[in-house]
């Protein structure tokens, strides 16, 4: 099946969210927990509000929602304050997120700020052996930067070595969402040579980890380390390699986000325009 969503904002309700992505076409979407760029206090759960999401993913045959931690989080940050900072509120989000049935969260791996790649890994692993546990359900996934600054995950090295540093009863709870925007910026030609990018995913982490995909347009050409998205088709990845994509055998189960420019109607007209592409479904 073909899962295909936004990001939307969850004001209103997750129940509200998730009939505003089957209004444009979609039957998934992604939010962030909570204000994405400044500290913010998380409202008292409505378990009713997330009881009638879960049973709105049953009827509808949805993909359970993606949950985008803030762009503030930083598991490798110099200070020890923000550290703590991270991991307290991430394990709040991630025991939340139990609640809703499948749910993943994804988060950026962090900037080293000069500390060097090695103790930001560290630093990053010390954090998921705190927030995850054993018997959790949803799974966590390092996203795939595009190498600006000091960012760690910026290659699929990078993100092999957090995973093997994790203690080993939990990397089963560890997935990768790949960015498209990112890795083209990061020096990964997605566009040119996507069979290519995919067979060094695999090699390098497995393509069993891969479980999202973040389709974004480039408005940089490869390489450029910046991290600009563009609406799809109006940038440096070709629709081709969009469509080779969401018809790849090893991603044809995945779920794809789109984080391009966009209001709602462009949301809407870029997933229509994606399953036009997408072939074999009914």
């Amino acid at each position: 099946m073909f899962y295909i969503g936004c990001h939307l904002s969850k004001e209103g309700g997750y129940y509200a969210a998730g009939n505003k992505a089957l209004s444009i076409g979609g039957n998934t979407f992604q939010f962030f927990t909570r204000n994405p760029r400044g500290r913010s206090t998380q409202k008292d759960t409505d378990f009713e509000d997330i009881k009638a999401l879960c049973v709105l993913m049953k009827e509808k045959f949805m993909h359970a929602p993606l949950a985008h931690a803030p762009y503030i989080y930083n598991p490798c940050a110099k200070d020890e304050n923000i550290r703590k900072y991270t991991a307290q509120t991430m394990k709040s989000e991630l025991e939340f997120l139990e609640n809703i049935d499948g749910a993943m969260y994804n988060f950026h791996p962090g900037n080293h700020v000069g500390q060097g790649v090695e103790k930001g890994i560290e630093y990053i692993s010390e954090m998921l052996d705190f927030v995850l546990w054993p018997d959790m359900s949803t799974v966590v996934l390092l996203e795939t930067m595009a190498g600006k600054g000091t960012e760690i995950g910026r290659s699929f090295e990078e993100l092999r070595m957090i995973i093997d540093s994790v203690d080993a009863r939990l990397r089963d709870k560890l997935g990768v969402c790949l960015d498209t925007c990112h890795i083209h910026d990061g020096g990964y030609p997605i566009s040119d040579s996507p069979d290519k990018v995919l067979e060094e995913f695999d090699r390098v982490i497995g393509l069993e980890r891969l479980k999202a995909v973040h389709l974004n347009d480039s408005k940089n050409p490869v390489g450029a380390a910046k991290d600009r998205h563009a609406k799809l088709g109006e940038g440096y990845i070709s629709l081709q390699s969009m469509e080779y994509l969401i018809n790849h055998p090893a991603l044809r189960d995945v779920p794809f986000y789109l984080e391009t420019p966009n209001e709602l109607d462009g949301y809407e007209k870029e997933i229509a325009l994606l399953k036009s592409l997408r072939k074999g479904d009914e």
